[in-house]
């Protein structure tokens, strides 16, 4: 459903109805946020301004993790998430966005990527 610009729904001080002059645009159509979870690859592809696409991830299964002093990347599984320092309700809820700690085969990661915008989780690990 797309979200409405301006308060066409109100009505005016002397109690008139407002009408809208134009309908909606395309690009003024609201895009909702996706929250990313653990769980089966599951992966969302909506169209963007430009004819572009956009891959939004809804759930991930594995993560790309960078270890910083090997200097090698891995695919790894994601075990659970540990924490996510921009709420408490997202870690209650278990939604991975950028810098959230998850826990994986390799020990515990944070996030470096948006998942919501990029449809990949990638990772760097943490001091074991």
């Amino acid at each position: 459903m797309p979200k409405y610009v301006e308060n066409l729904k109100k009505r005016k001080p002397t109690g008139g109805v407002r009408v809208p002059n134009r309908g909606r645009r395309a690009y003024e159509e609201h895009g909702y946020p996706v929250d990313t979870m653990v769980g089966d690859e599951e992966r969302l592809i909506k169209r963007c301004k430009g004819g572009n696409y956009k891959v939004k991830c809804v759930r991930a299964y594995y993560a790309n993790v960078v270890d910083p002093v090997s200097k090698q990347s891995r695919k790894v599984k994601i075990l659970k998430l540990i924490a996510n320092p921009a709420s408490k309700d997202l870690t209650r809820r278990g939604v991975i966005t950028k810098g959230a700690v998850l826990d994986t085969e390799l020990g515990q990661v944070r996030v470096t990527s948006r998942p919501g915008q990029d449809g990949v989780v990638n990772a760097i690990l943490l001091k074991r």
